[in-house]
């Protein structure tokens, strides 16, 4: 990882590839029920407030490793979600 910058912007695409995914879902399956999709991008929000408020936090020790962990969740969390678009 670059710099804060950076992780920010990955937090943004990858987060929000997955609410476009999503989207695109939703558009192709119109007969089906949403509740389930709009779960996912409700939880796709919750992660990158998250996310974005723990990069800002900006902790005086260790920040490689602190934006590392940033890093890992942001990968974790975004297999997650596309796991249960795969699902719908």
């Amino acid at each position: 990882m670059a710099n804060k910058r950076d992780l920010k912007k990955d937090i943004n695409y990858v987060l929000g590839d997955i609410i476009e995914a999503v989207y695109v879902w939703e558009y192709s399956n119109s007969s089906k029920d949403t509740k389930e999709s709009e779960k996912i991008i409700d939880d796709a929000i919750a992660t990158f407030d998250d996310l974005i408020a723990r990069v800002n936090a900006n902790p005086k020790e260790n920040k490689k490793a602190h934006f590392k962990s940033i890093s890992s969740e942001l990968e974790t969390k975004g297999r997650e979600l596309i796991e249960r678009i795969n699902k719908l």
